[in-house]
C-alpha cells in the first residue's frame, strides 16, 4: 500500500472529524464558527451555513476515504491512519473552540471571557 493512500486516510479522517460539530451545531439552529465568519474561524456563521460547510467536509472526507485505495476497517493500518487525523483535529477543534465556548481546562485562556 502507498503511503499516500494512508495520507489520503488521515485527511479524510481530519475532514470527517471537521464536519460534525458544523452539522451538529447547524442542526440544532445554533451559529457556531466557521471559514466565512468575520474573523475566519473566530466570528459566528448561521445555522445554515455550518450544514453546509459541515455536508461538504463530509463529501470531502467520503472522497478521500472511499474513492482513494481500497479502504478497510479490518485494515489496522487503514483505521489508525483514520483515526489519528480524525483525533488530531478533533484536539484541535477542542482546543480552538474551547477559547470561544469555555470547554479550555482552567488556567488555559478563554478568549478574554
Amino acid at each position: 500500500m502507498g503511503w499516500l493512500i494512508l495520507i489520503s486516510y488521515f485527511f479524510g479522517g481530519a475532514f470527517l472529524s471537521n464536519a460534525i460539530p458544523h452539522i451538529a451545531s447547524g442542526s440544532m439552529g445554533r451559529a457556531f464558527q466557521s471559514p466565512f465568519a468575520k474573523p475566519p474561524g473566530q466570528g459566528l456563521s448561521s445555522a445554515t451555513v455550518n450544514v453546509l460547510w459541515g455536508v461538504l467536509n463530509l463529501a470531502v472526507a467520503y472522497l478521500l476515504i472511499c474513492r482513494v485505495g481500497d479502504f478497510s476497517l479490518r485494515s489496522t493500518v487503514d483505521a489508525a491512519s483514520l483515526g489519528v487525523g480524525f483525533l488530531l483535529i478533533g484536539l484541535l477543534g477542542a482546543h480552538h473552540f474551547g477559547r470561544f465556548h469555555g470547554g479550555n481546562s482552567p488556567g488555559e485562556t478563554n478568549g478574554g471571557r
